[in-house]
């Protein structure tokens, strides 16, 4: 079958087509032809008022459920998900039950059916218990694109620094929380204003530098590629831009509701945004936004974890951590960032985990998102595919609005 794709304006600063638009003709996954008018009458016309599109974006941190947690998501229905929201590329989580830690995990998500293409994360540790290293070179082999105790600090320091040595042989990424338990210990947000005001326990903010520190010091002495993943606070930052200026082979990536709000969303428990790491200081709040836009942070994840309604709905010290966040991710990122460093930032970050880029002229496969901006809009409920509900973002005004993908001959349009 092929597509066209009608008067879509192009975004994608490396392409020639940037900022105009374009008929888009696509067959057979792949894109034949880019012109200011195509016609094909076998063709399927998506003639969309105010159509963009860009290369595919990119989802680094995602979570499900299946298998084990079906009722919070499952892969078939969460691939539906990521596609709606303009996903064509997603990383999954090893958070399951069980935990995803053998090659015949890896293949259990690589043989499910997606409509976008999700890339399996093993976990770093068996059943991520931070005790002893997981089949890292089996899982690569069945098609594991890195490996991470998700939300688990790795506890035992001579394990990481065995796993950053022995990931070399084989090219991978290895991640580690940053997370000090003995520190945070039974923490549920910020320490400061609101947690000492409102008598709720505390996580501070060393907590998280002090094990970045410790990583990014086994880091030096092993070589290798370290990811720490969803960093919340600006000491944290200045600690990764300082190792990456010494030539540290570091990277980093931050969530997108760590950059929207900050701890004050807790006053009234609202139990939305209980999140790990938890939401910091305004302060904490715009230096991450400022890391973004000057490179020290490489990316912006939904960290999209949905949790069930008997989970999250209940008192802040017994709600679980998380919120879904693929619906609302394009939509809050143009709340911070122009709509060019948008696209760079929802495009960007293939490369670590070993990714396939492709890029957007005649004859590259058709990985392709779609969108449109809209008048601002309250993004609510009716907005949500997720089988879970757990949003932090309900509420919020936005002006972008995702449309689907284009994924070689898959395409997602949401209705």
């Amino acid at each position: 079958m092929s597509i066209i794709l009608k008067s879509a304006k192009v975004i994608n600063a490396e392409s020639k087509y940037n900022g105009t638009q374009q008929d888009i003709l696509i067959s057979e996954g792949k894109i034949v032809k880019i012109a200011k008018s195509i016609s094909d009458k076998n063709a399927r016309i998506i003639d969309i008022k105010d159509l963009h599109v860009s290369n595919g974006w990119f989802d680094s941190s995602v979570s499900f459920g299946e298998p084990g947690f079906e009722e919070r998501e499952t892969i078939e229905n969460g691939g539906i998900v990521a596609s709606k929201s303009g996903f064509t590329d997603v990383v999954l989580n090893s958070n399951t039950n069980p935990v995803i830690d053998s090659q015949a995990g890896i293949s259990f998500v690589k043989s499910k059916n997606s409509s976008c293409n999700i890339h399996p994360l093993g976990a770093l540790t068996i059943s991520s218990e931070s005790k002893e290293m997981a089949e890292l070179f089996d899982m690569k082999n069945a098609g594991a694109v890195g490996f991470y105790d998700y939300k688990k600090p790795i506890i035992n320091s001579n394990l990481l620094k065995i796993s950053l040595q022995y990931s070399q042989a084989f090219n991978s990424l290895i991640m580690s929380f940053p997370l000090d338990k003995s520190i945070a210990k039974n923490g549920i947000i910020n320490e400061g204003e609101i947690s000492v005001n409102y008598g709720i326990k505390g996580i501070p903010n060393f907590s998280e530098e002090i094990q970045i520190n410790r990583d990014l010091h086994i880091l030096e002495y092993t070589g290798g590629n370290l990811h720490i993943p969803t960093i919340s606070t600006k000491k944290s930052l200045d600690l990764i831009k300082k190792a990456k200026e010494k030539g540290l082979n570091v990277t980093c990536s931050v969530a997108i509701h760590n950059l929207t709000f900050n701890e004050a969303k807790l006053k009234d428990f609202d139990t939305r945004f209980k999140v790990l790491p938890p939401l910091r200081t305004e302060k904490d709040r715009l230096a991450l936004v400022k890391g973004v836009k000057d490179g020290v942070i490489d990316l912006v994840t939904s960290d999209h974890c949905p949790i069930d309604v008997e989970n999250k709905k209940t008192d802040i010290d017994n709600a679980e951590y998380g919120t879904i966040g693929l619906e609302s991710f394009f939509g809050s990122l143009l709340n911070l960032f122009t709509l060019e460093e948008t696209i760079k930032i929802l495009t960007r970050g293939r490369k670590l985990f070993n990714i396939e880029n492709f890029d957007f002229k005649e004859g590259s496969e058709a990985r392709l998102s779609l969108f449109k901006i809209s008048k601002e809009f309250e993004f609510s409920k009716s907005h949500i595919k997720s089988k879970s509900k757990n949003s932090a973002f309900l509420g919020t005004k936005m002006k972008g609005y995702p449309l689907g993908i284009v994924n070689s001959n898959n395409i997602i349009i949401n209705e």
